[in-house]
């Protein structure tokens, strides 16, 4: 393994690792300590993460091996490549968080938000497994999600031995594709075994690929997503936002209808579009993913 750090310093913004991977954004991440989302408020912890990345277009050519923990004012990191442009990528620490969250609103909930994750920032996850993982999310705690995910590497994905320890793979689209609906039902999937199995065969056939909607406009790209089976407007924003790139994305889950019901109310418009569109525009448009994100996190985790 390589090792390495990154000085948090150097950063544009505050960083903090564990509210990043842990607040409901990623279920790719697996914590060594086995703690992953046990609870529902976490941050500031200097705990390992690991991941199997597959190669990513413009980062890596080749599957790495990923482990980095907060510690010190650093990023610590061991990979079996140099792990400082996957990092990058995958933590969106080439945002300028500060300019980012200075476009939002000067708006109450949101300078809550903003004051009990400082640091907090997007994830860029791989776009096929970023799109399984929340076809798995629907009506599920996070924790579970996590498991599913954790489940389907184990099962199915390649396994990596390197200095005495075993890591599984996100499975790729072929290796999806080749499993039954019972096989993937008898991990817990249920009713988004046949949706997995089938949008795996779409990307393994060469019918669509979640890249397809990157240099669309943004409600075409959301449009394109929903191509995939089990995959509907919410789930397609959450693609959209978590891999993608589209910060303006603003998934309306159960925490964010919440949101709008109490402090946005003229922004149900009583349909996913046009009520998207509204919020949106009042969580500052093109950094509202970002609001949006610290906003759902702060009020699942109990925040008021």
């Amino acid at each position: 393994m390589e090792q390495g750090a990154i000085p948090l310093g150097e950063l544009a913004g505050e960083f903090d690792l564990q509210a990043t991977v842990e607040s409901g954004q990623s279920y790719l991440w697996d914590r060594a300590d086995g703690g992953m989302y046990e609870e529902m408020s976490v941050h500031g912890g200097d705990h390992w993460y690991e991941t199997v990345v597959p190669p990513l277009d413009g980062v890596s050519d080749e599957q790495a091996v990923v482990r980095v923990r907060q510690t010190d004012g650093v990023l610590e990191w061991e990979s079996t490549t140099d792990a400082v442009p996957i990092l990058t990528h995958l933590l969106r620490l080439d945002d300028d968080l500060d300019a980012i969250l200075d476009a939002t609103p000067d708006d109450g909930l949101l300078e809550r938000a903003y004051a009990a994750y400082p640091g907090m920032r997007l994830v860029r996850d791989p776009p096929f497994a970023c799109l399984i993982s929340f076809i798995c999310s629907a009506q599920m705690r996070v924790s579970r999600i996590h498991g599913m995910q954790m489940a389907l590497a184990q099962e199915f994905g390649d396994t990596v031995e390197l200095d005495g320890e075993t890591y599984h793979a996100f499975p790729t689209p072929e290796q999806l594709a080749a499993r039954t609906e019972e096989e993937l039902r008898e991990l817990k999937l249920g009713y988004r075994a046949p949706y997995v199995q089938r949008t795996a065969e779409m990307v393994a056939e060469g019918e669509a690929h979640p890249n397809e909607a990157l240099g669309l406009e943004y409600e075409d790209a959301r449009k394109s997503l929903t191509r995939f089976v089990g995959v509907g407007d919410k789930v397609a924003d959450c693609v959209l936002l978590f891999s993608l790139g589209f910060l303006e994305a603003v998934p309306l889950d159960t925490w964010i209808q919440t949101a709008i019901a109490e402090y946005y109310p003229e922004c149900e418009q009583g349909g996913y579009a046009t009520t998207s569109r509204a919020i949106r525009e009042a969580l500052g448009g093109d950094y509202a993913g970002y609001a949006q994100t610290y906003v759902f996190y702060y009020l699942r985790a109990g925040g008021e």
